[in-house]
């Protein structure tokens, strides 16, 4: 297997593609199997798609739009909201497979029919794949995630990100070699010559605050312990919500260091937590997510702090490659993916999360994306849909 990686800050779209395409044939050496790319929305998701296609006729491509740019070994690819980062991979002893297509209102089974359609296109019928990488607009990704294990079972660990634009309105884009999307999902299969490793986990801790889910359901909690969803966040938080809660305006800046977080389960008695990431009052005084909730939940507040995010990307990094058994030397490179609203939050230092990530692997290729939502695999096994989450795939040597 090999890795490589380019990008650009290039204004036009064709011309970014073009240049990102030149630096990665470069590096690359020879035509890759497969292209992972991720762009700031201020590109034209459809213009990309097409010069993509047309310089790498026959690969396969993955694509999601992401918050601002994206990054790579050579740092943050970002000037003025714009930039473009792209991944090339060949393994000819392995296999890979993309498939999309919109979601509807049947999530759940168009999943499973996307990802049927990802492994008949990596020709490996009836064969599980090591890895399933998705990127989907966000909304539904629970259900996308039920939808694959419906077909692949719980134990393929299924890990991405959700696409991204620049001021939450809507305008995020997914393509591939075949298809544009604005609402959908792009589905890769994994079938590597080399061993893969994930890590999957956040920055923050819990507090001692916490409460039950009573009312409320999808995207939405009403009230916790019977009390208003979001007086009873604000009262936790000291009132980091205050101003918002005769207007129900957005809370997003103001609840990232605060995300709530439910237990998945235990390690050594330690538990982990999956987060959800409050996004607005609602008229009734309760609080919107970005992540899907049930009564009877339990909720427990979770605080972050800046340099908790900017450390924890590394720190993941080294995680997987400790679940792998891999050295840096040992890798051909990884594929990151970092929440947006921890991105935004450490806005001013965001360059030393990538240079915390090059620590990690030595200076090998990745590319990373910021993502609006977070689909992983912990430790324990259970693959979950996530806010304010960090993932890390590495792949290493022969198996």
């Amino acid at each position: 297997m090999e890795i490589a990686t380019s990008h650009s800050i290039l204004v036009d779209t064709r011309a970014a593609a073009l240049e990102a395409c030149q630096r990665l044939r470069h590096r690359l050496g020879q035509p890759p199997d497969i292209i992972f790319v991720h762009w700031s929305v201020l590109h034209r998701g459809k213009e990309l798609r097409t010069t993509l296609a047309d310089e790498f006729p026959g690969c396969q491509i993955h694509g999601a739009s992401s918050c601002l740019g994206g990054m790579t070994e050579d740092g943050v690819i970002s000037r003025e909201g714009r930039g473009l980062v792209l991944m090339g991979l060949t393994d000819p002893e392995g296999a890979y497979g993309v498939a999309s297509g919109q979601l509807g209102d049947t999530p759940h089974r168009r999943a499973a029919e996307i990802v049927q359609g990802a492994i008949s296109n990596a020709r490996r019928p009836g064969e599980m794949p090591d890895l399933v990488r998705i990127s989907s607009t966000p909304g539904c990704e629970d259900q996308v995630i039920s939808g694959i294990e419906s077909l692949l079972g719980p134990e393929v660990p299924i890990i991405g990100g959700s696409a991204a634009d620049n001021q939450v309105r809507g305008e995020w884009e997914l393509i591939t070699h075949r298809q544009h999307l604005l609402e959908g999902l792009v589905v890769t299969v994994f079938y590597p010559s080399t061993t893969v490793a994930f890590a999957f986990h956040n920055g923050y801790s819990p507090t001692l605050a916490k409460g039950r889910i009573t009312k409320g359901g999808g995207r939405v909690i009403e009230e916790i312990d019977h009390q208003p969803a979001a007086l009873v966040y604000n009262e936790w938080t000291g009132g980091v919500i205050s101003p918002a809660l005769a207007d129900q305006e957005s809370v997003l800046a103001a609840t990232t260091l605060y995300p709530l977080g439910r237990v998945v389960g235990e390690i050594g008695g330690v538990p982990y937590f999956t987060l959800a990431h409050p996004d607005r009052v609602t008229p009734g005084q309760g609080l919107s997510l970005f992540a899907d909730i049930k009564v009877g939940d339990e909720v427990i507040l979770m605080r972050g702090t800046v340099e908790t995010l900017i450390s924890r990307a590394g720190r993941v990094t080294q995680a997987a490659l400790q679940a792998g058994r891999l050295t840096p030397e040992e890798t051909c490179g990884a594929m990151i993916v970092y929440c947006a609203g921890c991105m935004l939050t450490v806005r001013d230092r965001i360059d030393e999360v990538a240079e915390s990530l090059n620590a990690a692997l030595g200076g090998k290729p990745f590319l990373g994306t910021f993502t609006f939502g977070e689909q992983g695999c912990f430790a324990g096994g259970e693959n979950r849909h996530a806010n304010l989450m960090i993932s890390a795939i590495v792949f290493g040597h022969p198996k």
